[in-house]
């Protein structure tokens, strides 16, 4: 269980990262803790779409080892949460 949630926030904090330094324009308005639940949040939402998408079960249609597809959909994903998130909460500068 532990383990489980550590790896959700270091997870969560490396894709909300690339996430944010993918994402157009200036997205550096959204404080830490927002960038990494847009992480975690993109890191299911991905994961759920890639799998929903290509089935995997038999695995000929997914990578072996690591799986950068669905690594890519996940801060895909997150990009998109962050644009929301920055949209929505983010602090104007003057």
């Amino acid at each position: 269980m532990l383990g489980t949630i550590l790896a959700a926030l270091i997870g969560g904090t490396i894709i909300g990262l690339l996430a944010k330094l993918v994402a157009p324009g200036d997205r550096d308005n959204i404080p830490l803790w927002l960038t990494i639940i847009c992480g975690i949040g993109g890191a299911f939402l991905g994961s759920y779409a890639y799998a929903a998408l290509f089935d995997c079960s038999d695995m000929t249609n997914c990578t072996k080892g690591i799986d950068w597809w669905r690594h890519l959909w996940q801060v895909g994903a997150a990009v998109i949460l962050v644009m929301i998130a920055s949209a929505v909460t983010g602090r104007r500068r003057s």
